[in-house]
């Protein structure tokens, strides 16, 4: 099987010669001009269409040649080759280099040695097939020939009225190899000036308006008129020989796949499972197991039913229910609400255009009247240039994915499982050509208020892949399930036949795993080979006189005292405290003592547990004497003048405390370690924090952290961080022992008791969430995905320890991750795919639990259907975290252009694949409108900005935000929320627990947008701004701020007075309200225009020009440049 390497963003573009061509698509012949246009071909051999040129398909991969040499390019007459491929032209294409020969998964999460290139670089081919040359280039349309005619005067290709050409995709595309990576980082290389940048996170307007609607199919996309065809798919039969259906196209199945055993060539599953590394989890031989991607056949069709859009009918159980409005589809014109299925299927015989004008001459405004009702919303061409107002007035909704009614109502939350493309694309080869991203983000342990919650002795799982059973599987009949990600038939178990719901019997379709996407299981005592471990909490402070000066031990001593009854756990529950400064401090708490007894080991060099059993003591039992070590610790080490860390030997000390059991460790820091092992220097140039083009030092300084992180993710014990320092840490190399441990990283930048008052409120209250938080232990999950698609890099905290298994001894709720996706196999037989995560965790209360997330999604074959499901929010956060591990691996620079690049390549696409009329300026669909202006803000954002004074630790923080949050979070810190609110009303207020919480509009990012009589509130995710024009409304500044005129506002104001008044109660609601959907908390600043903060309010003003970077319209001008090109 070819293999078709996929697109990658995140890798530098050098010149270098095309390969001889980027597809396997059968021979290609450019298009002729329009009176010498033959009829399509049968669909089997049809490949669809860029503009004319010359390119030549790529042989099949036995003969594939990575790098002709240069001077077999035939580019446009006259046109010299540039450092960045001419989007106009057909870019030359070179396989990812290959750092490791099989899809192994960690990316930036490498955890064994680190591979020679970037986190996500991996080529699956030998050796001999690996590119000499580190560019990425891939296939968009070729550059005009000579003597044929421009696109615009050619017949279009698709729907001549809706702008998009359904189907530019390849119907005959051999199915890629497995391409275990599908955005590879290469080495940079010289990127000129005018070649810019490669895909990056963009901010995340989803797709804004879900083009499915409260009817029994979507609507439909593609009216034709008779004179134009419909490049589909191939057919499953012969192309119809009569004119498109003027009705309901017939419904096309697949043949039926063979239902018995695997194929002869599937490749047996490895022996994994889920559970904890040996010894610590489930080996039971249903806890698990590897899915084999490879297993079973393509898919069957179920038994005949009605209608569901173009996808598989379902079990007669789906059939039952009543298919519920979606509420969070927007109510469409009625001109897009046809009973008809989305995407007609059947390619129509192409009639010759009729001689005169047809749409493609006429001018672009009639041309866009012509079929205008029959474009989805997503779709609606929006030129960049021209529309200013493109924000929502409120929070951007996930899009729908365009799957029936019944199926979608029971589909994942999008808060909890999300792909960036809610349509997956057929082939790897159509993936390719939409220069989009494909992967999921995650929020497995998101707080749910509804969590179905079953006990059984028996899980439901498919024999062959270990999937478990979810609404997306088909009944075959009573005892008989058909799996939805490799397709073996199981047998339904008897005690399936039961449903404790309705108490009823033989409808086994109907039971809570069947009715629920996302379910949790109390699992049985196969899912464990011990017990399962007890919650363990130890504590490890830094007292140094750095640490006491700051007054944190204080702020952290009291919020434990405050809070330890909440502490999740049971009558096992066990904590610990070590402190340490040059020397280690432990604290004997055994029951008995009347008060705690310190033992202070001095020789850090070979540290020891001098009592090791009496350390880590019950909770419950020594209560008292552990409130009598937090009342006096800040005492103890009030006045001690010790300026030394020994922060590694503390760390090793911890690790040998709760190695026989795993647990936590909240490890709090306060200075650059500078004792023992683990010692730093401090690498920062000051002088070199706004100059400076590349960032240095965003990687390690030491392996010792990354290596202990290892060891304590073996043992199940993560190292949660608390940074508070006014000094450089170093956190790119302390942040490893979390990030590998699957801990959290907490950064308070000159913290200090008395001269930062707000950032002592944030430590408090996410302390209080930190300590009370509910917690997972000795956790794993897995990511399965239906056979044909692999997952091949993975972003958050973690370990990876087999090529889909992620090692979490602990996970907590505020944790997301993110995983990139290629397809290995086509999914032409398909009309849906399925992902499920699997997440085996121990509770609080000791027992073993297995929550699953599954999302359905269907697959289209044509780009302006890939398109149309883009989820821009989703996109821009899997590009944040590749840009991040490119900044690691290859340069700050190099991350910043591949972001640029994101966006360039995308539109150029779309407007040379998916428009069928060219319009000037800078063309985008509806879902993708915000695409560049996310990608300028994270160019601003605060890990990828350059020109401006950024603290390295502070940079570095960031990253990591960008790694881990969930999406819901990153998004706030990419593009922040501006809101006028000195005259906020009820008007469209909502009304939550007996509080009227104002709605104020969202305002675009700009200083036009300010006014000197206003307030306006910036909400950044975690800080919130309140910027008090020097004319503000007097009245706003007496019933809210409590102080007669503008002179009297307080410098470092961050509390709101509690007035009571309307004006004062609604600000502060709608503050509270903010904060409540998060679960940090974000410090409020009062900015008045002389304030040291207006600085930081100002540059988030994204869409205004700076010093060092491109204003909103300037760099729309860039991208309009480049894709012209």
């Amino acid at each position: 099987m070819a293999h078709q390497a996929p697109y990658n963003p995140m890798q530098a573009k050098a010149p270098m010669a095309p390969a001889p061509g980027l597809y396997n698509s059968g021979s290609y012949q450019p298009m002729p001009s329009a009176s010498s246009y033959q009829p399509m071909p049968p669909a089997s051999s049809y490949q669809p269409m860029p503009p004319a040129s010359s390119y030549q398909p790529m042989p099949p991969a036995s003969s594939y040649q990575p790098m002709p040499p240069a001077s077999s390019y035939q580019g446009p007459p006259g046109q010299p080759l540039l450092t960045r491929p001419s989007l106009g032209g057909p870019p030359p294409h070179t396989p990812p280099k290959s750092a490791s020969p099989a899809p192994r998964m960690p990316p930036a999460q490498a955890t064994p040695p680190p591979l020679p290139v970037s986190s996500n670089n991996y080529y699956s081919g030998p050796p001999q097939q690996r590119p000499p040359a580190p560019a990425w280039q891939y296939g968009t349309a070729p550059p005009p020939v000579p003597g044929v005619p421009a696109p615009v005067n050619t017949p279009p290709l698709g729907p001549m009225g809706n702008h998009i050409n359904p189907a530019a995709s390849s119907a005959a595309t051999l199915p890629p190899t497995q391409s275990p990576v599908g955005y590879s980082s290469a080495p940079p290389a010289p990127v000129s000036h005018n070649a810019t940048h490669v895909p990056g996170p963009a901010l995340p307007p989803a797709s804004l308006h879900g083009y499915t609607q409260p009817g029994t199919a979507p609507p439909s996309m593609n009216t034709m008129p008779l004179h134009s065809y419909q490049p589909g798919r191939a057919p499953y039969g012969p192309p119809p020989s009569g004119p498109p259906p003027t009705g309901h196209p017939a419904t096309m199945k697949p043949t039926p796949p063979p239902t018995g055993p695997p194929m002869g060539n599937a490749t047996p599953p490895p022996p994994k499972t889920d559970g904890p590394s040996a010894g610590n989890g489930p080996q039971a031989p249903n806890s698990f197991n590897h899915m084999d991607n490879k297993m079973a056949g393509p898919p069957q069709p179920g038994p005949p039913g009605r209608h569901l859009g173009h996808y598989p009918s379902l079990p007669p159980g789906y059939h039952t229910t009543p298919a519920a409005p979606n509420a969070t589809s927007p109510p469409m014109h009625p001109a897009m609400q046809p009973p008809t299925q989305p995407y007609t299927q059947a390619p129509q015989p192409y009639q010759q255009p009729p001689v005169g004008p047809g749409p493609a001459q006429l001018s672009p405004s009639l041309a866009a009247l012509s079929l205008q009702s029959s474009t989805p919303e997503t779709l609606r061409v929006v030129n960049l240039l021209q529309e200013r107002n493109l924000l929502p007035p409120g929070s951007i909704p996930a899009p729908t994915p365009c799957l029936p009614q019944d199926l979608q109502r029971i589909n994942c939350n999008p808060e909890v499982f999300r792909c960036t493309l809610t349509s997956i694309p057929q082939t790897q080869s159509l993936l390719n050509k939409a220069k989009l991203p494909l992967g999921l983000l995650l929020h497995p342990f998101k707080d749910l208020s509804q969590l179905p919650v079953v006990t059984s002795s028996t899980i439901v799982r498919c024999r062959s892949c270990r999937t478990y059973i979810n609404p997306f599987v088909s009944f075959l009949d009573q005892r008989r399930w058909k799996c939805n990600l490799c397709y073996r038939v199981n047998d339904v178990p008897e005690e399936f036949m039961y449903n404790p719901v309705s108490r009823s019997y033989g409808e086994p379709h109907k039971r809570p795993e069947v009715q629920n996407a996302t379910i949790e299981f109390i699992a049985p005592s196969e899912y464990m080979l011990r017990p399962p471990q007890p919650a363990v909490y130890l504590f490890v402070l830094d007292v140094s006189h750095n640490a006491v000066e700051t007054g944190y031990l204080n702020v952290f001593c009291q919020s434990l005292l405050d809070n330890i009854n909440a502490l999740p756990g049971d009558s096992r529950t066990k904590v610990g405290f070590i402190t340490f400064d040059s020397t280690i401090h432990f604290y004997n708490l055994q029951e008995g003592f009347s008060q705690p007894q310190m033992l202070i080991v001095s020789d850090i060099e070979d540290i020891f547990l001098p009592t090791p059993d009496s350390l880590l003591v019950n909770l419950n039992e020594c209560k008292e004497l552990v409130q009598d070590l937090l009342k006096s610790l800040p005492h103890i080490f009030g006045k001690t003048m010790e300026t030394q860390s020994a922060l590694g030997p503390a760390l090793q000390a911890a690790f040998k405390l709760l190695s026989p059991t795993g647990g936590r460790m909240s490890v709090f820091q306060t200075q650059l370690p500078n004792l023992g092992v683990g010692a730093l220097k401090s690498r920062e140039d000051p002088n070199q924090r706004a100059s400076a083009k590349d960032i240095q030092h965003l990687s390690p300084a030491t392996d010792f952290y990354k290596k202990l992180a290892l060891d304590c993710s073996g043992q199940q014990v993560a190292v949660d961080l608390f940074l508070l320092s006014a000094q450089y840490c170093d956190l790119a190399s302390l942040g490893c022992i979390s990030r590998y441990s699957a801990g959290s990283v907490y950064y308070y930048p000159s913290y200090h008791h008395q001269h930062n008052p707000s950032q002592v409120e944030r430590f408090q209250k996410d302390l209080k969430r930190y300590i009370t938080r509910k917690i997972g232990f000795e956790a794993v999950m897995r990511i399965r995905c239906t056979k044909g698609l692999s997952i091949h890099t993975f972003h958050g905290n973690f370990f990876v320890r087999s090529t889909d298994l992620l090692s979490l001894p602990n996970v907590n709720p505020d944790a997301g991750f993110a995983v990139q996706m290629s397809i290995e196999e086509n999914l032409v037989d398909m009309q849906v795919v399925s992902f499920q995560a699997a997440l085996l965790y121990t509770s609080s209360k000791g027992e073993r639990r297995i929550r699953v997330h599954t999302l359905c999604l269907p697959v289209v074959n044509s780009l302006s259907d890939i398109f149309a499901g883009a989820d821009v929010q989703a996109i821009a956060g899997l590009l944040a975290s590749m840009a991040v591990d490119r900044s690691v691996s290859a340069s700050l620079s190099d991350a910043r252009d591949a972001m640029t690049n994101a966006a360039i390549d995308s539109l150029a696409s779309y407007r040379q694949s998916v428009l069928t009329i060219q319009q000037p300026g800078l063309l985008a669909p509806a879902c993708l409108r915000l695409f560049p202006l996310l990608i300028l803000a994270l160019l601003k954002q605060k890990a990828f900005r350059t020109g401006t004074s950024t603290r390295l630790d502070e940079r570095v923080f960031a990253m990591c935000q960008l790694k881990y949050q969930p999406l819901a979070y990153v998004m706030l810190m990419i593009h922040p929320a501006l809101y006028r609110v000195d005259d906020l009303t009820d008007e469209g207020a909502l009304n939550i627990s007996e509080r009227t919480i104002p709605q104020p509009g969202v305002l675009q990012l700009s200083v036009e947008k300010l006014s000197r009589e206003g307030a306006f509130l910036m909400d950044a995710g975690s800080v919130m701004y309140l910027w008090i024009g020097r004319n503000c409304n007097p009245n706003f500044l007496t019933q809210v701020l409590g102080v007669p005129n503008y002179a009297a506002v307080p410098q470092n104001l961050y509390l709101l007075p509690e007035l009571d008044t309307a004006e004062s109660q609604r600000t502060r609601a709608f503050i509270g309200w903010l904060r409540d959907q998060r679960p940090f908390f974000p410090t409020l600043h009062v900015v008045r225009d002389e304030s040291q903060l207006k600085a930081n309010f100002m540059q988030n003003m994204i869409e205004d020009r700076t010093e060092s970077a491109l204003s909103y319209y300037e760099f729309l001008l860039h991208l309009q440049q480049q894709i012209s090109k």
